[in-house]
């Protein structure tokens, strides 16, 4: 984490194409932000988009004024993530000088700016105004504009985006940036399965998405499907939040298996909608294998990040972040294994894990 800013010069970062992490989520990627934070040439956002939910993205051009109020704005789903305190929250609540609390706090502030620098509150202030100068254009076009105004203010060459369960989000996101290069971070599905089941997000991601199924609405399907416009979807994901009930939809425990098929049918989102790609544009990172061997995992994610970045003292300084884990999936009995391993059975052999 950086605390130092420098001057500001040309808007645009060296041309190098941005990179989006895709995950499931509980499979390790938010260690890998850990990781690219440290490097001296990459600006890591970390879940920027997750905060700005279904509405990151409108059909139309919106003024400066209207992107801030995306960024600053509270609204349902922050009070969501604030009251739940997901383990990625990174604003100190508890800081004598912290300007917002559960109730206040902006979505760009949940992770995305502390993850960035120690002076999150001023580099806050700088985006506001900076946000608010300009005039009405897409919102891929604002955020560009504001990730390459970012990485100039930081002394950044390329931008590197994460956040978690992602895959639900690639087609939109590629769809807005037909440039960004993948990295896809995985992990056996057995074991995301039971750390996905006791995430209060994903319990109610889980429920939310009943809810529209209900309504004979595919959210996972039409999140895929970029023929729709970014304004429908953003209506079906707003009405979501606002007509739910949060202790409701956190009392629905899902079982097991459910859980497992949700993974299983992340994996193959993201199969389908970038599964293609050739090792120019996709690198395949397997949590296991950064855990086995975490400086050959390190070396691979630079070279394909930005081979003029390699940087062996990164390389051995993040090496040491990768930590060995127990496995929970073997601990539960042999029938509940079974139905789990057949519930993740097709996105398991899609990623090649033993069955």
């Amino acid at each position: 984490m950086t605390d130092r800013f420098v001057p500001v010069g040309s808007l645009h970062m060296d041309d190098i194409p941005p990179v989006f992490v895709f995950s499931t989520g509980r499979c390790g990627s938010t260690m890998i932000s850990e990781m690219l934070n440290r490097h001296p040439d990459i600006l890591s956002l970390s879940e920027f988009f997750s905060v700005l939910g279904l509405n990151a993205f409108s059909g139309k051009k919106v003024t400066g004024d209207r992107m801030w109020q995306l960024y600053s704005r509270p609204g349902k789903r922050m009070a969501v993530v604030a009251q739940e305190s997901f383990s990625e929250l990174l604003y100190p609540f508890d800081d004598p000088g912290a300007r917002f609390n559960a109730d206040t706090l902006p979505p760009i502030m949940a992770v995305t700016l502390p993850h960035l620098t120690n002076r999150y509150e001023a580099l806050y202030d700088e985006i506001r105004q900076f946000t608010c100068a300009q005039p009405e254009m897409l919102c891929r076009d604002h955020y560009r504009l504001l990730f390459s105004w970012l990485g100039e203010r930081l002394g950044k060459k390329l931008w590197v985006e994460r956040h978690g369960g992602s895959l639900i989000m690639a087609s939109r996101l590629l769809r807005h940036f037909p440039e960004a290069r993948v990295v896809h971070v995985f992990r056996d599905g057995r074991e995301t399965t039971l750390s996905m089941s006791n995430h209060p997000p994903f319990r109610i991601t889980l429920a939310l998405i009943h809810r529209a199924r209900r309504l004979g609405i595919d959210l996972c399907r039409l999140l895929e499907r970029v023929e729709h416009s970014d304004r429908l979807t953003s209506m079906i994901g707003g009405s979501q939040w606002l007509l739910s009930d949060i202790g409701n939809l956190l009392s629905e425990r899902p079982e097991l298996s459910e859980v497992a098929r949700f993974w299983s049918n992340m994996i193959e989102t993201g199969h389908r909608v970038f599964g293609h790609f050739g090792p120019d544009r996709l690198l395949d990172l397997r949590f296991e294998d950064m855990q086995e061997n975490s400086e050959r995992e390190a070396r691979r994610l630079i070279e394909f990040i930005s081979p003029e970045s390699d940087n062996e003292a990164w390389i051995r300084e993040v090496a040491r972040i990768p930590r060995q884990t127990r496995s929970r999936f073997a601990l539960l009995d042999p029938d509940m294994q079974r139905a789990v391993t057949e519930a993740c059975r097709p996105g398991l052999k899609i990623l090649d894990y033993a069955m």
